[in-house]
């Protein structure tokens, strides 16, 4: 059978290796490409050589859109990440972010409010002690950075399919967002949001989520890429309208299956 080569790549394949190259000296871009499509692929792919950004970016997205779609028919919501021993534990757990560790975000938790909007019937803002009081699991699960480390850590807090069934979510909605006090955001599959190891995250080891993992809550997938599970959680939201991502806006994958 011959695979045909799809004509937005033929018609810019010059352009297109050439920009490319240039563009795989950029650290996120380059390790963003490096998970879902070798340069040697996408020079397949255009059949000749690689030059003007928007040609590029287009290539980029469609190629991005495509592994997107691949990664979404080939995920398993019933399929469980590996789970581990407490001995296995990463003491200390690395600080993982877009700034340093010293501009940690520390947020007041008497006054601190969970907006939540959208596709929801319940849009009440939570307080802390009611999230506390929800009936609560733990798991010990690996994070896997796209910069190419790995950690275990012990999570615990509410269940992320429990959460969205208690406020009437509608989950047949495509999308669920969310904002965070350290500005950043970004969105998932309500597949993945309904997966029974996506987790609202209230306490790290046993204890109290500590500001340096998120405080008051993050969310956390182990069947996602780190950058996929925010921290400082302020706002969630129910959408059909495609929400993007703070590093997915800058051209990472916005599946970002681990």
């Amino acid at each position: 059978m011959q695979i045909k080569t799809p004509k937005f790549l033929i018609s810019n394949g010059d352009a297109i290796l050439k920009e490319a190259v240039q563009r795989l000296a950029q650290p996120g871009r380059r390790d963003f490409l490096r998970r879902s499509l070798t340069l040697g692929g996408l020079s397949m792919l255009t059949g000749c050589s690689l030059m003007d950004n928007q040609s590029v970016d287009a290539a980029l997205t469609r190629v991005s859109r495509f592994n997107d779609d691949v990664q979404a028919w080939l995920f398993d919501p019933n399929r469980l990440a590996p789970t581990y021993p407490e001995s296995m534990i990463t003491r200390p757990f690395p600080f993982n972010a877009y700034y340093s560790e010293n501009e940690v975000r520390h947020v007041d938790a008497d006054s601190y409010r969970l907006e939540v909007s959208g596709w929801v019937a319940d849009r009440h803002s939570w307080t802390l002690p009611e999230l506390h009081a929800m009936p609560q699991t733990d798991q010990i699960t690996r994070h896997i950075c796209v910069e190419g480390w790995s950690a275990i850590g012990r999570w615990g807090g509410v269940p992320f399919a429990s959460f969205l069934r208690r406020v009437g979510a509608d989950l047949t909605a495509k999308y669920v967002g969310f904002m965070c006090f350290d500005d950043y955001y970004t969105s998932i599959d309500m597949p993945t949001a309904l997966h029974p190891q996506t987790q609202l995250t209230l306490s790290y080891d046993g204890q109290v989520l500590p500001p340096k993992y998120g405080f008051p809550m993050k969310l956390r997938m182990p069947t996602k890429l780190g950058y996929k599970n925010p921290k400082y959680i302020k706002a969630i939201f129910v959408t059909n309208t495609y929400p993007g991502g703070y590093w997915e806006d800058q051209g990472y994958n916005w599946f970002g299956g681990s």
